[in-house]
């Protein structure tokens, strides 16, 4: 979309804004990356709501419920691409999972995936980064779902489960067949309601990113999660947890401190660490899950993250080529 960018710098050159200034630099890169992401999110949403619409919960239960082993925990994290965007809207599937008796590892590796390598991610980071990056931060993101679903599963953790939960009835219904025209109707609604919810956070990422591009020293991002810092991948992931956004909302500061000198891998282990294991999502499983299983989802993920960051840190220069 250079077409869009350079639209946005001569409309701001003709008002008597220097794109080159600092004000100017960052009143560019927050209309562009606002309009850019937000044309991605509404394809994407719609796209994906409309693949949604063949699979509600209960065929997607049942789709589980056929594979044993290792191969319904690669099933539950492929599913995982194509549910919602963010973590807090992944644990009420995650819950009614569980409790139609899907096996505790299947469903953490449902858990694990849906947050972090949605179809929206794959889009998204191939706008970004390109499809190298994005082909591979999948994969990655994919193969920690299933090692932590079949850890979790090996673990024998289902005693931790929380009383409340076992006590959910699944509940049978007879699958609706929906008209194309139904689907699409859906898929439109889908776009205004996510749309609602996620747009602040659009805004916030872009607005700490264009303050992150312009005016935050370089020689700081770069002491703190460059090359030189060989704990920057551990930082990036241990500031990134508190936080409460999705991938719509945290891909323009990885973009910006990419720019300014971070590595590869400490700017998305940073974005991982955001989507997966946000605040508001760990206070929403703790109510039906206990301390130990908690612990241990966040531990195998918080590992897998760094280990992830790590690994692209390595690959950067192949796959930044």
């Amino acid at each position: 979309m250079d077409w869009l960018s350079r639209l946005f710098r001569v409309a701001l050159e003709r008002i008597g804004i220097a794109t080159e200034s600092r004000l100017g630099g960052s009143l560019h890169f927050f209309l562009y990356d606002c309009v850019k992401i937000t044309v991605y999110l509404c394809a994407l949403i719609f796209a994906i709501s409309y693949v949604q619409s063949f699979f509600p919960p209960e065929r997607t239960k049942r789709i589980m419920g056929r594979f044993h082993g290792i191969y319904a925990n690669i099933i539950a994290a492929l599913l995982g691409t194509i549910t919602p965007f963010c973590s807090c809207s992944s644990i009420p599937i995650f819950m009614g999972f569980t409790a139609a008796g899907i096996p505790l590892g299947v469903s953490f590796s449902f858990l694990i995936s849906s947050p972090m390598v949605d179809l929206g991610s794959l889009v998204l980071l191939t706008g970004i980064f390109g499809l190298r990056i994005a082909s591979v931060y999948v994969i990655l993101g994919l193969l920690l779902a299933v090692l932590g679903g079949l850890v979790i599963e090996h673990l024998s953790l289902e005693n931790e489960i929380e009383p409340i939960l076992l006590q959910l009835q699944p509940v049978e219904q007879a699958l609706p067949t929906l008209s194309r025209k139904e689907r699409l109707s859906y898929a439109a609604e889908q776009v205004k309601t996510t749309f609602r919810k996620v747009f602040p956070y659009i805004l916030l990422g872009v607005g700490i990113g264009s303050l992150i591009h312009n005016w935050i020293p370089e020689n700081l991002i770069i002491s703190l999660l460059g090359k030189g810092n060989p704990v920057g991948v551990i930082l990036a992931t241990l500031v990134g947890i508190p936080m409460y956004a999705d991938i719509f909302g945290t891909i323009p500061i990885a973009e910006s401190l990419l720019m300014k000198g971070a590595e590869l891998g400490t700017v998305l282990a940073f974005m991982m660490g955001v989507t997966t294991l946000s605040l508001p999502s760990m206070i929403m499983l703790r109510k039906v899950i206990k301390p130990k299983l908690l612990g241990t989802f966040i531990g195998i993920c918080i590992l897998g993250i760094i280990l992830i960051g790590y690994i692209f840190n390595a690959l950067q220069a192949v796959l930044l080529v």
